[in-house]
């Protein structure tokens, strides 16, 4: 991976059809999806189940960009290994899902990946000041986590936190939680360069048609660049 700070669109396979993953990631890709992201959620940290190490494996398989892994787990430690077997690019662990996200973070960067941290929306940017040195993303989420097609939350003040405080060093501002062609133009004014979105993805399109999945990435990348251009 190279870094950058052009927008680039993660289409959440949470949003996608659970019966035919291998064709939808490469469905999104074909149609210009810079990174793939793939929530894990364990029923504990977060209200919902979803995938484990086998399935990101699996998925593995098909990504031929970027595998963005977000893990909503508690704890995360002893599970950093098998996500680094099953092909993560990037690993991103809560802030608030242990005692220990210095240890965390190093444990994720020596097992070969870049090291994510997300913040829940109750969450200050402070949380993360410690953490920079130790840090390839910063993901702020813009729903409570654990499931998809929520309501956007307005974090724009904790962006242009984030945007300030990393200042020249090479870490990623993610977006995760209702981004569609509306809320993009806020979040990357601020400073974000990685937008995730599911739904306003995925909708009207499937494998047999992605062609919607084209229209609908190039609409959110479209009203991102515009704003990030200023």
């Amino acid at each position: 991976m190279t870094f950058d700070r052009t927008i680039k669109i993660a289409p959440s396979i949470l949003s996608a059809d659970f019966a035919d993953f291998g064709r939808e990631i490469r469905a999104i890709e074909d149609q210009g999806a810079d990174w793939v992201h793939v929530d894990v959620m364990d029923g504990h940290f977060v209200p919902n189940l979803t995938f484990g190490p086998p399935a990101v494996k699996a998925f593995r398989r098909h990504v031929k960009t970027v595998m963005d892994v977000h893990l909503m787990i508690a704890p995360v430690d002893p599970y950093i290994d098998a996500f680094a077997e099953a092909g993560a690019d990037i690993l991103t662990a809560h802030v608030e899902a242990g005692p220990h996200i210095h240890r965390t973070l190093q444990a994720i960067r020596a097992a070969g990946m870049k090291a994510g941290v997300a913040l829940n929306p109750g969450t200050p940017a402070e949380a993360v000041a410690p953490l920079l040195e130790l840090t390839d993303l910063v993901c702020v989420m813009t729903v409570n986590p654990g499931f998809g097609g929520q309501k956007f939350l307005d974090m724009t003040a904790k962006v242009r936190a984030l945007r300030e405080m990393i200042g020249d060093r090479e870490i990623h501002i993610e977006i995760d939680g209702g981004v569609d062609p509306t809320t993009a133009p806020l979040v990357a004014a601020a400073g974000a360069d990685v937008l995730v979105a599911g739904s306003a993805v995925f909708r009207g399109g499937s494998v047999s048609d992605p062609a919607p999945y084209g229209t609908n990435i190039a609409a959110i990348r479209k009203a991102a660049e515009a704003a990030q251009a200023g």
